[in-house]
């Protein structure tokens, strides 16, 4: 028995014992046809996103290989790939920047410590099972985080398309250096930018369309429409290659150290620790929600299902992974994570499969992007990341919320003021208080016995039966601390004015808990109304909240009763044959 238990506790934390099993020749094949594909989009991409992060362009590659295998083998998607994305490498640049270092050894460790920080940290939830930390961030909060960022990130390649030297961490920051530095642009490094930019977008929409109606596969159409920024790439570096462009002003990437990644350790400076682990968190909790989001999204369209607190474990095994061969922090991407799963992915070798096809690039091919035009990544990245911004989750949010826009609304100006930082501390921040306001003014509704049946209704909203010396309360929230001073006021100043009122029943079919202040804030009603004259009652309490109250002396002193139903408390306290019918029809 305990051998089994064993067992299956290995295949819980490494998903790889149990898929492994059933891999087959045709797994295999679909999983060599997506590594091949997305390889190909990852290349440059790579590339882009380390330019992105302020880091050696090498180190983007490095964060392509070890990473995905660590993923494949605690992961539990079989569609997520995972490595460098837009939103975790600006938050990188942004964690970085602020330690003041202009070493690019320095820079380096201080990117390879983050990863490791961040995958220790993601390891630890996992561990815990506290995946569901991640809930304090809103959907419409993140939507509207990631669209800051895909402003902000578009915004700061500018000025690679423009090849001037513009600076800064926020929006106006940006703004203002690059229309101060209009005067310095350079005219090939702008054609090469604008070029690029203008193809990939025509890639990403009309390429494959126009493949299919040549008569192309489905899949050699897909094939070569994802190989768009390759074919950038290609073009642009050959072209600065043979035109000389070097000499007119046009940044390259340069010298791209060849060969495997580098065996590398984070630092163990507590100093160093103490000023990234802020940043390392915000990265941890963002790269889990975008991650885990994606993998529900593709697991669900294949009635598969993930475990969020061993995503955890995945992330943070590739995190570490990332940190123990030169590269800095990753997550799960949506563009390339939808590129596999389209590609036909069976398994998480599809990722262990593009790790090598990263391997090989590092081993071959990284002379022959010597001339590369650092403004042909950064066209990668702004197309890329344009895709992420969304501003109609503020029409959304606006029509069905005006709380929620609010939150929205605030993280995106934030972000954009005051940096990604700021922007995802105060949308975290805002989630929450947005949830304590809300439960602290809970919805009550003062209900009804619907004609006929054994229903209770508002009565503001249903014609329904009621009693003058019966009043319901229906509380449609759990009580704690938040809101049991708002019962309290709510429910005496209900019951002052009203003299013929003998009887109130708490109708707590949708509580869930009842913590130690609200229950001091029931015994508080509760004296009050016997100084009234006034029974308490409550009715349909559900087991566990029964339990805790029954480890109090609350029920002894209560005045009143606990009524299985409201049906119940009503015949008991005023049978419906006496009751007339609440003229109110809304």
């Amino acid at each position: 028995m305990t051998i089994k238990v064993r067992a299956r506790a290995m295949v819980r934390y490494v998903p790889i014992l149990d898929w492994g099993k059933r891999y087959d020749r045709d797994a295999l094949t679909s999983d060599l046809v997506a590594a091949v594909i997305v390889t190909i989009m990852l290349i440059p991409q790579s590339l882009a996103y380390a330019l992105l992060a302020g880091l050696p362009a090498e180190m983007g590659l490095y964060a392509s290989i070890l990473p995905l295998v660590a993923y494949a083998v605690f992961g539990t998607s079989r569609a997520l790939a995972v490595g460098p994305v837009a939103v975790v490498s600006l938050m990188t640049a942004a964690a970085i920047g602020n330690l003041g270092l202009t070493s690019t050894a320095e820079i380096a460790a201080a990117a390879i410590t983050l990863a490791f920080l961040s995958g220790l940290i993601l390891f630890a939830m996992g561990v815990f099972r506290l995946g569901f930390m991640a809930n304090f961030l809103s959907h419409p909060v993140i939507a509207g985080f990631i669209t800051a960022s895909g402003i902000l990130i578009a915004t700061s390649q500018i000025k690679h398309i423009l090849g001037v030297s513009a600076s800064g961490q926020t929006l106006p920051e940006l703004v203002h250096s690059l229309v101060s530095h209009l005067g310095q642009v350079n005219l090939p490094t702008l054609v090469i930018g604008v070029a690029a930019t203008g193809f990939l977008f025509w890639v990403r929409k009309g390429l494959k369309p126009r493949l299919l109606a040549l008569g192309l596969v489905p899949r050699l159409a897909d094939l070569l429409a994802k190989a768009g920024p390759v074919a950038a790439v290609a073009v642009t570096t050959l072209a600065t290659w043979g035109l000389g462009l070097t000499e007119h002003g046009v940044k390259i990437v340069g010298d791209i150290p060849r060969g495997l990644p580098p065996l590398t350790l984070p630092s163990f400076d507590l100093a160093l620790w103490g000023s990234l682990v802020g940043s390392a968190v915000l990265i941890s909790i963002i790269g889990f929600v975008e991650s885990v989001s994606v993998a529900q999204t593709l697991a669900a369209k294949k009635r598969q299902r993930i475990d969020p607190d061993q995503e955890l474990i995945g992330l943070g095994a590739s995190n570490i992974a990332a940190a123990v061969s030169g590269g800095y922090p990753v997550t799960g991407g949506f563009a390339r994570s939808v590129v596999n799963f389209d590609a036909g992915a069976e398994t998480p070798a599809a990722g262990a499969f593009t790790a090598i096809g990263i391997a090989l690039a590092a081993l071959a091919l990284t002379p022959l992007i010597y001339f590369l035009p650092v403004a042909t990544l950064a066209a990668t990245i702004i197309v890329a990341v344009l895709s992420l911004v969304d501003f109609s989750i503020l029409k959304r949010a606006w029509s069905y919320s005006k709380g929620d826009f609010a939150a929205v609304a605030a993280t995106i100006l934030l972000t954009l003021g005051f940096g990604v930082e700021i922007g995802v501390s105060a949308g975290v921040l805002l989630s929450i208080l947005l949830y304590l306001y809300r439960s602290s003014r809970p919805h009550i509704a003062e209900v009804g016995l619907v004609p006929g049946t054994e229903h209770f209704r508002n009565i503001n909203r249903h014609r329904v039966l009621t009693d003058p010396r019966l009043l319901t309360i229906r509380i449609d929230e759990n009580l704690y601390f938040a809101n049991a001073r708002f019962l309290e006021d709510y429910l005496l100043n209900r019951v002052v004015p009203d003299c013929g009122l003998m009887e109130v029943v708490l109708m707590c079919s949708a509580v869930n808990q009842i913590d130690l202040s609200a229950l001091e804030s029931l015994e508080a009603i509760n004296e009050r109304l016997k100084a009234m004259g006034i029974r308490l009652h409550l009715s349909e309490v559900k087991g566990p909240v029964m339990d805790r109250l029954q480890r109090s002396n609350f029920l002894e002193e209560m005045t009143g009763q606990v009524f299985l139903s409201q049906y119940a408390a009503m015949m008991a306290l005023a049978p419906v044959g006496a009751a007339a019918p609440d003229e109110i029809d809304t």
